[in-house]
């Protein structure tokens, strides 16, 4: 598929709709350097209509990163800076009253839109974090007792300051197990910022993404067809059985006080499923699952404190996790 902007969107063929997403990496590596894993799984959050949290330090790209998947995709998208004085109508919207029909109306928020880029948000107390859970999870926000239908495809993407850095809010529990996937952004390699800084030396300004040169390559109608065929890639009952072990060990461990819900085990099935068909298959086999286990499931277990003390982190423990569960034949 030429990715141009000619044919974004205009396509119902798989084929066509699977060459698009994957020319979302060349496209979005026009603005951002190195991050093709996190780019893999917001395609991933993307065809299984769930949501990302990204963890990084400031300055990593994070917010870049999700506004050029926006330009590549031909999304709407919008962005909210959390703030410790954000209010929860801030996000979802609210009634306003108009003097001219003495009446209320309702005034969107920014969360009616396809892409939310919410912008560090855990420096925003709880009461506004949660007013996303609805958003979410539902994909409508109640205002005034009304329902009010989100657009599709909708996704929340949020950033997040590792939790040790001043003024922060660790998110709750029942709001992080509504993401599908937390992609951690590591700091470039050398030869990477060294390419970071070439490109800004050369003129380059990320607060202008067409002329960077991204363009839309793909647009919701390719997403409809990847989601159908998505859907109709096999999972075998072993397939079943193995998310089904790894989740049930993390509830076992002695390293953990939370392990995994169905909730995850559901979560994990589903992304496996989608870097699947990504690969170009139309079954699932065991490495799609340990492939996309530890972004599924990181934020869904918590550590005991005494391991945390250790050394111990949600990745080390998956992965002795993944090392011991017998893999299907």
């Amino acid at each position: 598929m030429d990715p141009t902007t000619d044919n974004a969107g205009k396509t119902g063929d798989p084929g066509a709709a699977r060459a698009a997403l994957e020319a979302l990496r060349a496209e979005i590596a026009k603005a951002v350097v190195g991050q093709d894993p996190a780019v893999t799984g917001l395609v991933v959050a993307l065809l299984c209509r769930g949501h990302v949290l990204l963890e990084g330090v400031p300055g990593v790209a994070k917010t870049l990163l999700v506004r050029a998947l926006a330009s590549a995709l031909e999304l709407d998208t919008k962005r909210v800076q959390f703030t410790p004085d954000l209010m929860p109508s801030d996000v979802t919207g609210s009634l306003v009253y108009d003097t001219r029909s003495a009446e209320f109306s309702f005034q969107p928020g920014p969360v009616f839109t396809n892409l939310l880029l919410a912008d560090e948000i855990n420096r925003t107390p709880p009461k506004t974090q949660s007013s996303l859970l609805e958003a979410m999870e539902e994909r409508q926000v109640t205002v005034d007792g009304t329902p009010r239908p989100l657009p599709d495809p909708f996704l929340v993407a949020a950033t997040q300051n590792p939790v040790e850095y001043e003024g922060t809010y660790p998110l709750p529990e029942a709001q992080l197990d509504r993401f599908l996937l937390k992609l951690t952004i590591p700091l470039p390699s050398r030869q990477d910022e060294i390419d970071v800084l070439t490109r800004h030396a050369e003129g380059f300004n990320p607060r202008d993404l067409h002329a960077a040169g991204v363009r839309p390559v793909a647009g919701p109608a390719d997403l409809e067809a990847a989601r159908a065929a998505v859907a109709k890639t096999t999972i075998s009952p072993e397939i079943t059985a193995y998310v089904v072990d790894i989740c049930r060990a993390t509830r076992e461990s002695p390293s953990l006080t939370l392990g995994v819900s169905p909730r995850g085990a559901t979560a994990l099935l589903a992304t496996a499923r989608a870097w699947a068909w990504l690969t170009g298959r139309d079954y699932v086999i065991p490495d799609d699952v340990k492939a996309l286990a530890l972004p599924t499931l990181r934020h869904r277990v918590q550590l005991r404190p005494e391991a945390e003390m250790e050394g111990v982190t949600a990745d080390s423990v998956i992965n002795a996790i993944l090392s011991h569960v017998p893999v299907p034949r």
